[in-house]
């Protein structure tokens, strides 16, 4: 891999993108309503 030039900077961009796909799902989840979720819990049950 050192021969490689500049493959350093790849293990980076994954952690980041990794990092903020998280982090942006846990604002969502944080943000939705409690409305929005029970529905969303509720649908399998319905006809």
């Amino acid at each position: 891999m050192e021969s490689i030039i500049g493959i350093e900077i790849y293990p980076i961009i994954s952690l980041v993108l990794f990092f903020s796909f998280f982090v942006g799902l846990l604002i969502w989840v944080a943000r939705t309503k409690k409305e929005y979720i029970n529905h969303l819990e509720n649908l399998p049950l319905e006809d």
